[in-house]
């Protein structure tokens, strides 16, 4: 029921597929003996089998046996996998295609990937004009009792932001924040994050799509959906889908969006006629519905992110932020949480009520650290206010213009008052406060093994009421507090220490303030041209003993070994107790009392004791 236009746009992009899937006939053959053969591990290339081991890396940290278990040739899934299906499903929605009169021409599928942007296909949404007439229909589906749930329309916000891109079959459009009955928020429907490397599947594997099929309501496609092919910037797959599909999500196993669904491929015989469903030629009084298929093609996500990142000076700085959100959200790190992220929109305000770091929280004045006369010059200021203390929940940071990096934060913890926030997935910031020149962004930390590590840990700020709790979990995720950390040494020996701390003050009830940064030398490591990597990492840690008095503790880590070649590392990572004045020397900051109220002060030499592992932290 498409318009011509439309019809005709969505049956070229048809033909496209099928002469690319006739081309590797013989190809597909070779990989289809392959897989029956050997099975995914032994029908790829041993790059991409690695790329895919460092992909189940992050759901499966803890089980060394993953990618054969995972891989491995069984169907069998854990049952959350229904319940994580369930909550990537709510960022899915039908799309209505309609004309100026507001008649319906046709249907198709999109689903959110950031708090404002959706993606579906070209050839369902191609013009601005068309996204102003069109409407996104979500929470389209029955409950249990096959009663239809409550569905929400929004519209969309072309002129917010639209970009499409004919060869890659896909357009990116801005939704409206609110539905049009004011009933809902975008922002209760999550959105699914759009990874851009590759390591999310292998030949033989299979896809998952959640559709609105001809326009139904929401459907889903399982196993038997065998990915046969990966032609350059598409994928072919297996999979049982009708008109109305185009839009649609491809998952992989483990909830990740692989491919956006955009072509079939009609089952043809050897004089190159249409085949229906029961062998016979098909013919167009049959209906659409009778047609067989061979197969379907899916645009590649990684190939979307790429085509994003080049077209990224082409907008404006909001547009920009908009595209940024997209591609720098991460999927959950661990196995069972969904790949949709639930997003509170950030309002103008939402900086207006934070008052940082408190230096009295111990009852002591505890200030933060001074920076040196040399590197004032260095510190970033704010554009609206004098000063530069960036203030949050419950932290404080200080960032440094050449490094694009936290100088230091400070965070108080208070014991009594911690709220357990669950991780359900990473949505990163810039500060608007101050120029995004002085950021280091998603670029840094893509296809490698960098981490964006915390520098204040995500539930060191989390205690208070709920609403307090939350904002400080949400104001840990911005890129002032984010530091590139190898991934061994931030998911292992950092997070040993980090967990030490938090859970003395957890289990004793105390108030404890941290002090954190990276050492920022001038000869760290240049990465990509614009990036240097600190070496090493420093905490001092005060807490006011029983007897009254202060005590600080100061540690320094590095990771110096391990990002000699961020792509083969290995080496030693190391935690060490030093004195408090060699954190002063290493940084040029200037602690005041603090050093002397270290129990290693006065101790010489570049290290100090060495922490071998957490009950060998003190504080």
């Amino acid at each position: 029921m498409y318009s011509l236009k439309l019809k005709q746009l969505a049956k070229a992009y048809q033909e496209r597929a099928e002469e690319r899937y006739r081309e590797r006939e013989l190809v597909r053959n070779d990989i289809r003996k392959k897989i029956s053969e050997m099975g995914p591990l032994g029908a790829d290339t041993p790059e991409r089998v690695s790329a895919r081991e460092a992909m189940l890396k992050r759901f499966y940290p803890m089980d060394g046996n993953r990618l054969e278990r995972v891989i491995g040739g069984t169907d069998l899934l854990g049952i959350n996998y229904l319940d994580i299906g369930l909550k990537a499903s709510k960022s899915v929605c039908r799309i209505q295609v309609r004309d100026e009169s507001g008649r319906v021409l046709g249907f198709g599928t999109g689903f959110l990937v950031s708090p404002v942007l959706l993606l579906t296909n070209n050839h369902v949404l191609n013009s601005i004009e068309l996204c102003r007439r069109s409407l996104a229909d979500f929470n389209l589906e029955d409950d249990i009792n096959f009663i239809p749930k409550d569905t929400k329309t929004f519209s969309f916000e072309p002129d917010r932001f639209f970009y499409t891109n004919e060869e890659l079959d896909f357009t990116l459009v801005a939704v409206h924040p609110q539905a049009t009955d004011g009933s809902s928020s975008l922002s209760s429907h999550g959105f699914l994050c759009l990874i851009g490397e590759q390591g999310k599947m292998l030949l033989g594997e299979y896809v998952t799509i959640i559709q609105h099929p001809d326009g139904a309501p929401k459907q889903i496609t399982l196993r038997e959906n065998q990915c046969v092919d990966l032609p350059g910037n598409f994928m072919h797959y297996l999979t049982d889908t009708k008109p109305g599909s185009s839009g649609s999500p491809a998952f992989n196993d483990q909830w990740q969006v692989v491919a956006l669904h955009h072509a079939g491929v009609q089952k043809r015989d050897s004089q190159g006629k249409v085949l229906s469903i029961d062998g016979n030629v098909w013919d167009p009084s049959m209906g659409e519905d009778k047609i067989a298929w061979a197969a379907n093609e899916g645009v590649r996500i990684s190939s979307i992110c790429q085509d994003l990142l080049s077209k990224m000076s082409s907008w404006t700085l909001e547009q920009q932020k908009l595209v940024n959100e997209v591609l720098s959200a991460t999927e959950p790190v661990t196995s069972g949480l969904a790949p949709h992220i639930e997003v509170k929109e950030q309002a103008k305000e939402w900086y207006q009520d934070s008052t940082g770091y408190d230096p009295n929280f111990l009852g002591l004045n505890i200030p933060l650290p001074k920076i040196s006369e040399a590197a004032e010059q260095d510190v970033v200021p704010l554009k609206q206010e004098s000063g530069y203390e960036l203030k949050y929940t419950h932290f404080s940071i200080v960032m440094s213009k050449s490094r694009k990096l936290a100088f230091f934060t400070a965070v108080n913890i208070d014991g009594n008052k911690l709220v357990n926030i669950p991780r359900s997935g990473d949505r990163w910031y810039f500060d608007p406060r101050i120029d995004r020149e002085y950021q280091s962004g998603p670029e840094l930390y893509e296809l490698n093994e960098l981490d964006r590590g915390h520098l204040v840990r995500r539930l060191d700020p989390t205690w208070g009421d709920d609403e307090t709790a939350n904002e400080a979990n949400e104001d840990t995720f911005h890129f002032t507090n984010s530091s590139p950390q190898h991934k061994k040494l931030n998911q292992q020996t950092w997070q040993n220490l980090e967990d030490y701390i938090l859970k003395n003050a957890s289990i004793y009830g105390l108030k404890v303030v941290v002090f954190t940064g990276p050492i920022l030398r001038d000869d760290d490591m240049l990465y990509r041209g614009k990036f240097q990597i600190p070496a090493e990492y420093w905490k001092v840690v005060v807490i006011v003993k029983e007897d009254g008095k202060l005590s600080a503790t100061a540690y320094l880590q590095t990771q110096k070994n391990l990002i000699v070649n961020l792509e083969w590392a290995y080496g030693e990572y190391k935690t060490y107790q030093v004195p408090v004045a060699k954190i002063e020397a290493l940084t040029k900051l200037d602690f005041g009392d603090l050093r002397n109220q270290d129990p290693l002060a006065g101790i010489e030499g570049i290290l100090g004791r060495i922490v071998t592992g957490p009950n060998d932290i003190r504080l």
